[in-house]
């Protein structure tokens, strides 16, 4: 039971960070990435922020704990090569951010109040994801990460 109530704990605070650091707002980040018109660069703050408490966090619970407290141990990437998939779907992911102004995690948060567009994004998020997985996309990278 301690799973779930952590998994909706971090889900909550993670959401609320999302709305404090603006980064609902697709306007905002639109303005962060257009850095050769009108460069808005408050959400560099926010990045640098989340990687420095994520490089301490990670660094303390690797130095203090052999494993997780709710997981049987850390889950680290066993592929480290850049290939042809990598860079296509990190283009596909900016693309999608830059031309709508959502990733997935503030869409899902932005979707909670109502807005027509932010269904739509969701919903083609979920029609991606649903194309990846009927193509055998999960199964491949499953595959190969071995």
């Amino acid at each position: 039971m301690r799973r779930p109530i952590a998994a909706f704990l971090a889900g909550l605070l993670f959401g609320v960070g999302l709305i404090v650091a603006q980064m609902t707002n697709p306007s905002k980040v639109i303005g962060f990435l257009d850095v050769t018109g009108n460069w808005d660069p408050s959400l560099a703050f926010v990045m640098v922020g989340a990687i420095g408490v994520y490089g301490l966090a990670y660094w303390l619970s690797r130095a203090r704990h052999a494993r997780p407290f709710l997981a049987d141990g850390f889950e680290l990437p066993r592929r480290r090569q850049i290939d042809r998939s990598l860079v296509l779907g990190a283009l596909i992911f900016g693309a999608g951010w830059g031309l709508s102004g959502f990733c997935p995690g503030p869409a899902l948060t932005s979707a909670g109040f109502g807005e027509p567009r932010v269904w739509v994004f969701v919903a083609a998020m979920l029609a991606g994801m649903l194309i990846y997985r009927l193509r055998g996309g999960a199964a491949r990278a499953a595959a190969t990460s071995e």
